[in-house]
């Protein structure tokens, strides 16, 4: 169900330049395979059945990318999500609508994903799909993401080596 757009979001579809961050964040999205690693995930989820109901799986996904490519604390995350329209944007969240996740949940999540072995699910799968597309994910300098896209050269290709956050 697609929403209404905010005055925050009109204003800044209509910005004059795109960042490095909104390019790069954009690049990630593309090449992820979202619903994937949801699917990875969602049987271990919770079903919100007690408490509070869980924010979305795909939502906390996409948080936890962000904060690994831009090498951020669970707070950080949460600041930046405040600060950077770009990563709301990535994330999916609409300050007019919702607040973002705070610190303490996206710790959790990070848990949630190493009790059930999952990140090295997700990086498996991540990894997979890029190696699909001749595509890696490696180290940038310390002022840029710390993740940052390269074509991969072709004959050395492997699933251990395409993806190093």
């Amino acid at each position: 169900m697609q929403t209404q757009a905010s005055f925050s979001d009109l204003e800044y579809a209509a910005k004059k330049k795109q960042t490095r961050r909104d390019r790069f964040l954009a690049e990630i999205d593309a090449v992820t395979p979202w619903r994937e690693l949801v699917a990875v995930c969602e049987p271990h989820y919770p079903k919100g059945e007690r408490g509070r109901p869980p924010i979305g799986v795909e939502r906390m996904l996409r948080m936890y990318v962000a904060q690994q490519c831009f090498g951020l604390s669970d707070e950080g995350i949460e600041d930046a999500i405040y600060d950077s329209q770009a990563i709301r944007r990535f994330v999916g969240i609409d300050l007019a609508r919702e607040a973002a996740p705070d610190a303490t949940t996206v710790l959790k999540f990070r848990r949630f994903l190493e009790q059930h072995d999952l990140t090295a699910k997700i990086f498996a799968t991540i990894n997979e799909h890029l190696a699909k597309r001749g595509l890696m994910l490696r180290q940038g300098p310390s002022s840029m993401p710390r993740s940052l896209l390269h074509r991969a050269p072709r004959r050395t290709v492997t699933a251990s080596a395409i993806l190093r956050w």
